[in-house]
């Protein structure tokens, strides 16, 4: 398998193509980091964007939703998609309103998504959405019955023509606004989980999982 995407002319990264990255462990890394996408699609010549939660599983992203949701009848249909992830990783402030930026690496997928209809294959899509966001759960909670399977569906999209754009790094003026008095840099953003709360309904007498204690992002 190659290392590194081949950029097409629909995901090479045209403004600020330096920015621009293909290679695939790279790719991958931000697309285990996010938590939603966003998956686009057009139906009766309107355009929708609708996010949802994902999982990579080696060279596929499976996403999932209601079996009556728009987005998978449509996408099941064999309709081109467009999935995105954005992580924010700090707000660049400059010394000029035009030079202010953000920190981010985004993941651009181009394709056509493919109902998901073996069982075996749908349970480890479930999985998968499931461990990514805390390993562990799927073990701990109950496991998704006949009717839950069938109220849900899962797509999922080959990762074939992809690309990441990524920016990093300190503010970025012109030369000539540095000796300006004004205060520049960067303020980093993260996600962070919160201790967890307890369900009102859950038995005190259960301990809190480590898994979810010791969250971190």
């Amino acid at each position: 398998m190659p290392e590194s995407f081949s950029p097409t002319e629909r995901t090479r990264v045209v403004r600020e193509p330096h920015r621009g990255v293909y290679d695939r462990e790279t790719i991958y890394k931000i697309l285990d980091e996010g938590i939603v996408c966003h998956v686009g699609f057009s139906t009766e010549a309107q355009p929708f964007v609708i996010p949802t939660l994902y999982a990579r599983v080696g060279d596929t992203v499976y996403f999932h939703g209601s079996a009556a949701s728009r987005m998978l009848r449509g996408a099941a249909s064999g309709i081109p998609v467009c999935i995105t992830v954005t992580l924010i990783d700090g707000l660049v402030l400059a010394r000029s309103v035009f030079n202010h930026s953000m920190n981010y690496r985004s993941v651009v997928a181009l394709g056509k998504a493919t109902l998901v209809d073996q069982p075996e294959e749908k349970l480890e899509a479930l999985r998968a959405f499931t461990e990514k966001i805390l390993p562990g759960r799927w073990d701990d909670a109950r496991q998704p019955n006949d009717k839950e399977l069938k109220a849900t569906s899962i797509l999922k999209l080959p990762l074939t023509e992809v690309s990441a754009k990524i920016r990093s790094g300190p503010v970025q003026d012109d030369e000539e606004d540095y000796i300006l008095p004004v205060w520049a840099g960067v303020v980093p953003l993260h996600v962070h989980a919160d201790t967890p709360i307890r369900d009102e309904r859950c038995d005190p007498a259960i301990p809190l999982p480590g898994y979810a204690a010791n969250y971190r992002r």
